[in-house]
């Protein structure tokens, strides 16, 4: 009985408990589907495995094509995805490093899973061979006439395997150009400018041969630099016997041109637009890669900049380059930059005017706004901006890679003469490394606010002028949303 009058008695206190935990459990539950999504739906059981191997060697060979031409991970992907969604193959998975791409397809549960990878053996800065494909996926994925797999995968094969739009001499001839540019940046007087242009000719020469001789990237800076220094050099000491040529009161210039042309075809941009993109193993390697390389040049410049200055040789900072800077002579200095560069890119000749066009135009952003901001990296970094929205929509209007206009357009902002600066304190034996930490700091923060500048520039264009339907649906996909 008095268990009975118990159970009894604790029943309400039961429900209510229940009722308790029943609303809180109401109010807290979610009762729609995840927000991100895990998994990618799988594909269908119907796909052949002749069709699926087809859409993926495709997808592979467009994928390499613009990894090796210097495209971000992101813009690979969404290519990949793009081809696949056109094609019927549903179910893709896409992994990329920075030297392979990994294509997967599940095709139900009736079919075996296919899975390719490919190695991406050679890396090399061709935004003509880089745009062609662009315009091959473009057709693939329109709303007009769709060739086949068979077809795409010929003019594939006709893309990449059509002879560069430049002979070798004009890519030369073009980081005469481009180093001519760095050099007129600081209005220094003509005889600087020739030999600036020269010594990127020899530079060029020197790598051209090292990379026959499969020497590392590293070894190649490494001599470019040495033989840049070394003309400059050449100059300080005819000062200092008595023997200058006319308008050569800077030969500091030459190396800072130096500087510019062998940093240019860094992938700075790709790297930061990879890791905004959360593609961190591919930013993470790209990043190395223009370090190792980077370092290579500062170990050139100071072992030579060491020598002279053992030897006696009055080698010094130009105390007033930098300061100072003229509007016309910076926008032309810029505008010979982007086409000294769009040459030594293969990009196509009559786009040329375009790239020196948005080199100038964020040259004079910078020196603009310059005057009013004093913070390190703070004025590059705007300039940056600027560089990122031209470069999308340079791509969205006339499918020009955007990396190719973004990079041209930041090259005049390579802090070359902070980099030579800093090296210059280091091997000087009468000064601290200490002294030599501002330029460090303006070059590091250069660097930094020249690659975030671009990857806002380059999202706030995407949200301000927004995709194309395929595109949309890449992303969307890549980001695991349907």
């Amino acid at each position: 009985m008095g268990d009975g009058s118990n159970n009894g008695r604790r029943a309400p206190w039961r429900r209510k408990n229940r009722s308790i935990f029943q609303i809180a459990d109401g109010v807290l539950r979610g009762s729609t589907a995840p927000t991100q999504v895990i998994s990618v739906a799988g594909g269908h059981d119907q796909s052949t495995q002749r069709h699926v191997r087809l859409v993926i060697d495709l997808c592979l060979r467009v994928g390499e094509a613009m990894l090796a031409t210097g495209a971000s991970a992101a813009d690979v992907v969404a290519m990949v995805l793009r081809i696949s969604e056109a094609y019927g193959v549903g179910g893709m998975h896409v992994d990329i490093t920075f030297t392979s791409i990994t294509v997967s397809v599940h095709r139900g549960m009736n079919e075996d899973p296919v899975s390719v990878m490919r190695i991406v053996k050679v890396r090399t800065t061709d935004y003509t061979r880089l745009q062609n494909v662009y315009l091959l996926v473009e057709e693939i994925t329109g709303d007009g006439m769709r060739p086949t797999v068979e077809v795409a995968r010929e003019r594939l094969t006709t893309i990449l395997s059509s002879p560069h739009p430049y002979r070798r001499w004009v890519v030369t001839a073009g980081k005469a150009i481009l180093a001519a540019g760095g050099g007129g940046l600081f209005d220094v007087g003509l005889v600087l400018v020739l030999v600036a242009a020269v010594s990127a000719v020899v530079s060029d020469l020197i790598t051209r041969q090292l990379g026959k001789w499969s020497v590392p990237g590293f070894f190649a800076q490494m001599a470019a630099a040495v033989a840049t220094t070394s003309i400059a050099v050449l100059l300080f000491w005819l000062r200092s016997v008595g023997i200058e040529l006319p308008g050569s009161d800077a030969p500091t210039v030459i190396v800072i041109a130096g500087i510019v042309m062998l940093l240019s075809g860094l992938g700075l941009t790709a790297a930061a637009r990879d890791a905004i993109d959360g593609y961190y193993v591919t930013a993470t390697a790209r990043g190395m890669e223009v370090f190792m390389l980077t370092l290579g040049l500062a170990v050139g410049i100071s072992a030579v900049l060491g020598i002279a200055l053992r030897m006696g040789i009055p080698v010094a900072v130009s105390t007033s380059l930098g300061e100072g800077i003229g509007l016309v002579s910076g926008v032309v200095g810029a505008a010979l930059i982007g086409c000294g560069f769009a040459l030594t890119s293969y990009v196509r000749l009559r786009l040329v005017p375009l790239m020196a066009a948005a080199t100038a135009l964020v040259f004079a952003v910078f020196l603009l706004v310059s005057p009013y901001v004093e913070q390190p990296g703070l004025a590059p970094g705007i300039a940056a901006v600027a560089a990122g929205i031209i470069g999308y929509l340079t791509y969205r209007w006339i499918k020009v890679p955007e990396g190719a206009t973004t990079t041209a357009a930041i090259i005049g902002l390579i802090p070359g003469l902070a980099v030579y600066s800093a090296l210059y304190v280091l091997v000087d034996s009468t000064t601290g490394v200490m002294e030599a930490l501002p330029a460090a700091v303006d070059a590091i923060a250069t660097g930094i606010g020249l690659a975030a500048g671009t990857a806002i520039g380059g999202f706030a264009a995407r949200r301000t002028f927004g995709l194309d339907r395929q595109a949309m649906l890449a992303g969307r996909r890549t980001l695991g949303v349907r």
